[in-house]
């Protein structure tokens, strides 16, 4: 039976990661995982943190209750820091979501249909 109280006991931690490459694609994961953040679906991080193996950034990452990894290409450098490093994750690429590297505009339209999607996924 759960908590009553609001001290955070039943609360899920999710936090998010995004790769923010050169590319729209990257800039797209950056604002899908702001967006999710905004939306409640968890917290916002530093990736870039995580791959300097900052140590309470790789703490934080061990406790949550999930990491959502976010990359913008197929090439994946979110997901390959967080293997390298031998933590758990989830694992979105938004070109898996009809965007096109290199050619589709980032619109806010975009952005919230991206959002919406991995948002259902987790």
């Amino acid at each position: 039976m759960g908590c009553a109280c609001s001290c955070g006991a039943d609360r899920t931690v999710n936090l998010i990661y995004a790769c923010s490459g050169a590319a729209n694609t990257g800039m797209l994961a950056d604002q899908v995982a702001r967006t999710l953040s905004s939306d409640g679906k968890g917290s916002m991080t530093c990736l870039a943190a995580v791959g300097a193996d900052l140590s309470g950034f790789i703490e934080s990452a061990k406790s949550s209750d999930k990491n959502v990894v976010i990359d913008g290409c197929k090439v994946a450098c979110g997901a390959k820091i967080f293997t390298q490093k031998g933590l758990p994750f989830e694992h979105f690429i938004t070109t898996d979501f009809g965007v096109v590297k290199g050619q589709t505009p980032i619109t806010g339209e975009v952005v919230e249909t991206v959002a919406l999607q991995i948002g259902r996924l987790i």
